[in-house]
């Protein structure tokens, strides 16, 4: 017996079953393209606000552990599988996925076909949808998710709100969180780097009297439009140190410079998304979560040059600075979960930081 549905906001329903917390719970309906790594996608900030679905059939089948997690609180709005398993077995394995989700107090559905559902979104776009229960008039959740406007401070609800102390030793590298992996961090402390993690609305005068060596511009959610305290302060320090920007980092950058960015369809999610490196000819498969772009014509009257592009649908994958040693990509270098083929941009940072300091 059906007991929870998702509503979308065209009236489209899909009728399964509940799992996860008894909740309600409105949020931007998008998918994945992952065949693993549902755990580090339930806790991966930049999902803040939307309701994830996995187009792999099959979810939950090596449970949940402590070490995965991308951040202590996840914040997806909602989880969809099409199958989901209830005996995980792994040798890792502390918990099942219904009872993670539940802690967290994040709704999930399962039961419902998220091909039909994957190719509405890659059709329609991207579309606002509700969990509720089965015994919800279908009429009144379309008219409250068409009135619900999604919050647009999305970096704000996930950022840090403190400076946190150091991390390591070594090259000190200035982290603004914008909604930060920990596998960002995991990857410069294992490079011996002094990590000081800073909010994302912290001024420019007030990164730099922390002396870095290097900046850091991470990941996060919703349009990068609006994080228009870190567009400032990334024009407060371009060319007075090193920059590394990931994702959000990368577009804030390119809108610090004087580029433009636009909402794709449905974006990039999942695990197994190529990228070509425009300088060495060399393709990578990446890791991607984004559903912004930057717009690769308005970077000709800017002082950033096109370094990657997405092989898929030609769009901006990586720029650089022509005068300072500031880059970023669209991708996840850090991966987790996806594959590690883009880790050695962490290196290319180091260099410019070591370059820098001579």
């Amino acid at each position: 017996m059906y007991n929870r549905q998702l509503v979308l906001e065209d009236g489209t329903v899909y009728k399964g079953y509940a799992f996860g917390a008894d909740i309600e719970s409105i949020g931007e309906v998008v998918f994945n393209t992952s065949m693993t790594g549902y755990q580090e996608t339930l806790s991966d900030p930049s999902y803040n606000g939307q309701i994830v679905t996995f187009t792999y059939p099959l979810i939950g089948n090596y449970g949940i552990n402590r070490d995965d997690f991308e951040s202590m609180n996840p914040c997806i709005k909602g989880m969809i599988v099409k199958e989901l398993c209830t005996t995980p077995s792994n040798f890792r394995n502390e918990k099942t996925l219904d009872e993670a989700l539940k802690t967290f107090n994040i709704p999930g559905i399962y039961g419902i076909d998220t091909r039909s559902l994957t190719r509405k979104i890659r059709t329609k776009g991207v579309i606002k949808g509700c969990l509720v229960s089965i015994d919800r008039n279908v009429d009144e959740v379309v008219e409250e998710l068409r009135k619900t406007t999604l919050p647009t401070n999305q970096i704000e609800q996930v950022s840090s709100k403190s400076i946190s102390p150091a991390l390591g030793r070594g090259r000190r590298v200035v982290l603004v969180d914008l909604g930060m992996k920990i596998g960002i961090v995991r990857e410069l402390t294992t490079r011996g780097c002094d990590v000081i993690v800073v909010p994302h609305n912290i001024k420019a005068e007030e990164l730099l009297r922390l002396e870095p060596d290097g900046v850091m511009l991470t990941n996060g959610p919703g349009d990068p439009e609006d994080a228009k305290e870190s567009i400032e302060m990334i024009k407060g320090i371009i060319g007075k140190v090193p920059i590394f920007g990931i994702c959000m980092g990368h577009q804030l950058i390119s809108l610090a410079c004087g580029a433009k960015t636009y909402k794709l369809k449905f974006g990039h999610r999942g695990g197994n998304h190529p990228v070509k490196n425009l300088i060495t000819g060399r393709v990578d498969i990446t890791s991607q979560n984004h559903g912004y772009a930057v717009d690769i014509d308005s970077l000709k009257d800017t002082d950033l040059e096109l370094t990657h592009i997405a092989i898929n649908d030609r769009s901006c994958e990586g720029v650089r600075h022509k005068k300072y040693p500031v880059f970023s990509v669209q991708y996840h270098p850090e991966a987790a979960p996806g594959p590690h083929d883009s880790s050695y941009l962490f290196d290319e940072f180091i260099k410019n930081i070591d370059k820098n300091m001579k």
